[in-house]
């Protein structure tokens, strides 16, 4: 399901003359990206833009990866198959990684189905020292459904779209994710705080 193996021939790695100890220097300790995972209407959006602007206000330089953003541009070549979501996915982490490395938290809230592709990015960041927050917004399929933010169950449940996940498309919860929310945790806000928290220790 996800190709790993993908290389363009005729390259190779230019490593920088500027180290991460250097860049780290500049923006307030280590990176590391933050994955949050979850239905469509779990809230890992809300919560992740709460967690962008208070990463900011505290000092420390992040980044919202937004899986909708990037499908108006990086991705947007890419539709809703279990490859493409594969390929969505592997995308985005290697651009999180870069943000990563640079020092920068990248907030990525995605969907990201399959745990295969969940343990990819964080294969992809363990291999490059740099610490993987899985996320897990733990919001039941019902409340999911009855907030319907895009409207995109009601269109599954109609027939005018297919592939949903949580409907007709497997949505794999994670095993061991490092946080759970559910939405008994807070409003969207109180849950960054507490991530925002968390994730502080990490930045030393």
């Amino acid at each position: 399901m996800l190709n790993t193996s993908l290389r363009t021939s005729n390259t190779r790695w230019h490593a920088p003359l500027v180290d991460r100890e250097t860049r780290t220097s500049l923006t307030n300790g280590a990176g590391l990206t933050c994955w949050l995972t979850g239905l469509s209407g779990s809230g890992k959006s809300s919560v992740a833009v709460e967690l962008e602007q208070q990463l900011i206000a505290s000092g420390k330089p992040a980044y919202l990866l937004d899986g909708d953003n990037l499908r108006q541009g990086l991705n947007g070549d890419l539709g809703f198959s279990a490859e493409d979501r594969s390929e969505n996915v592997r995308r985005v982490a290697h651009v999180a990684r870069l943000f990563a490395d640079a020092g920068f938290v990248s907030v990525v809230p995605l969907i990201s189905p399959y745990k295969q592709t969940r343990d990819f990015a964080r294969q992809l960041h363990n291999e490059a020292d740099l610490a993987f927050v899985e996320v897990f917004i733990d919001t039941p399929l019902e409340v999911c459904e009855s907030r319907d933010p895009k409207g995109l169950y009601k269109k599954a449940r109609s027939g005018e779209i297919q592939g949903m996940t949580g409907l007709d498309a497997p949505y794999e919860a994670p095993e061991k994710p490092d946080y759970v929310y559910a939405p008994e945790d807070g409003t969207a806000k109180e849950v960054a705080a507490k991530l925002l928290e968390s994730l502080t220790t990490l930045f030393v």
